[in-house]
């Protein structure tokens, strides 16, 4: 499965409780959290959503243009973020995403702590 992560990055930039993006990686490699479904899974992008989110799609229709990827998984700093993201709902988010691309949008990455 080849793998796109999505971020916040003001959580991975300002360290909210999410020192970067090694644990998203770190599930991906060893198939654990999110990933643990796929046979395989092949991280062939990372984005950082940057407030107020407006380039998103545009970031992410750059990577498809170069890239392949089956699935966007964002990150759990992103579906966990408290406060909440206040520029975008992530459901409807995950919505615009899955209908712009046709592909499948998972809604976390790992479990650790």
């Amino acid at each position: 499965m080849r793998v796109l992560i999505v971020a916040c990055g003001a959580y991975v930039s300002e360290g909210y409780g999410c020192p970067g993006e090694w644990k998203c990686l770190k599930a991906a490699a060893d198939k654990e959290g999110h990933f643990s479904e796929y046979d395989e899974a092949k991280v062939v992008g990372f984005l950082n959503c940057e407030c107020p989110g407006r380039t998103l799609i545009s970031n992410i229709k750059c990577v498809k243009k170069n890239v392949d990827f089956d699935v966007v998984h964002f990150s759990t700093c992103t579906v966990n973020a408290w406060p909440g993201c206040p520029y975008m709902d992530i459901d409807e988010l995950a919505k615009k995403i899955e209908n712009t691309f046709g592909v499948k949008v998972v809604k976390g990455t790992h479990q650790y702590g």
